[in-house]
C-alpha cells in the first residue's frame, strides 16, 4: 500500500522489536525473578508472547493468576531491579535501524513505547539513538499504555501534525492497533518478536528493514 501513503509529516516508533533487540535481556530478566521466588522458569518463547503491554503486564502473565496485589507488586520490582541492571546485555539496535533513522531526520520522529521512560530513554543514549527523537516517551508517561491513543494523540500534538499525516511503526499488533485508534496509518516490521495476527491487525506496509522506509517518505 506504500503508493497511497499521503506525505508523512511524522513518525512514531515502538522500541522493543522495532528499533532494538531487547528480547533476550527481557527473558532473562523475567527468568531471574521467577527464580528469585522459588517459580520454575518459563520458555523463551512463552515470555517473548507476554512482551509489549509493559512490565506489569508481562510480570502478572509470568507469575499468574493466582497472586495478590502485593505479591504481585513484589515481583514487578524484582523484575525491574534485574532488567536494569541486565538491560544492555545483549540488547543491540536491529541492522539498518541507525541508517534509517538518520535518512528521516528531517521528518520529526518520536518513541512510544510501554516500556518504562526512564529505561527506555537510557538504552537509546547508550546505543547512541536517542538523538533522533524529539520525544521519548514511555509506559509509566500516560495514564494509560498501548494501544490507547492517548501518548500517540500527545505526540501529535506537540508536533502539530493530524494523524492522517503520520505513520506509526512498530512490531506487534498493539502498534497497528495504537496506529489505528489514532487515526495514524500503521507500518510493521517483519522481524521482532511482537505478537502480531494479521489477519485481526493488518498493517498498510510491511517493512523487512527499517530503511525500507526511505522510498517511502521521499518528498515528490
Amino acid at each position: 500500500m506504500a503508493q497511497t501513503l499521503p506525505e508523512i509529516r511524522a513518525l512514531i516508533f515502538d522500541l522493543d522489536g522495532t528499533l532494538i533487540d531487547s528480547e533476550q535481556d527481557l527473558i532473562h530478566a523475567t527468568n531471574a525473578m521467577l527464580g528469585e521466588l522459588g517459580r520454575p522458569e518459563l520458555p523463551p518463547k512463552t515470555i517473548s508472547g507476554f512482551i509489549g503491554h509493559g512490565a506489569p503486564k508481562l510480570v502478572a502473565r509470568a507469575i499468574g493468576s493466582s497472586v495478590d496485589q502485593e505479591q504481585h507488586s513484589q515481583a514487578l520490582q524484582i523484575f525491574l531491579r534485574i532488567y536494569e541492571a541486565h538491560k544492555l546485555d545483549r540488547t543491540r539496535a536491529y541492522p539498518s535501524v541507525r541508517e534509517a533513522l538518520e535518512k528521516s531526520f528531517p521528518i520529526p520522529m518520536a518513541v512510544l513505547t510501554n516500556k518504562p521512560a526512564e529505561i527506555s530513554n537510557s538504552i537509546l543514549r547508550a546505543l547512541n539513538l536517542a538523538r533522533y527523537f524529539r520525544l521519548i516517551y514511555g509506559g509509566d508517561s500516560f495514564p494509560t499504555k498501548k494501544p490507547d491513543p492517548q501518548g500517540a494523540n500527545a505526540v501529535l500534538a506537540e508536533f502539530a501534525v493530524p494523524p492522517t499525516a503520520a505513520l506509526f511503526i512498530g512490531d506487534s499488533e498493539v502498534d497497528v492497533e495504537t496506529a489505528r485508534n489514532a487515526g495514524m496509518f500503521a507500518a510493521a516490521v517483519n522481524y521482532g518478536f511482537g505478537v502480531h495476527d494479521r489477519t485481526a491487525a493488518p498493517a498498510d506496509i510491511y517493512l523487512d528493514r527499517l530503511t525500507d522506509l526511505i522510498p517511502l517518505l521521499s518528498r515528490k
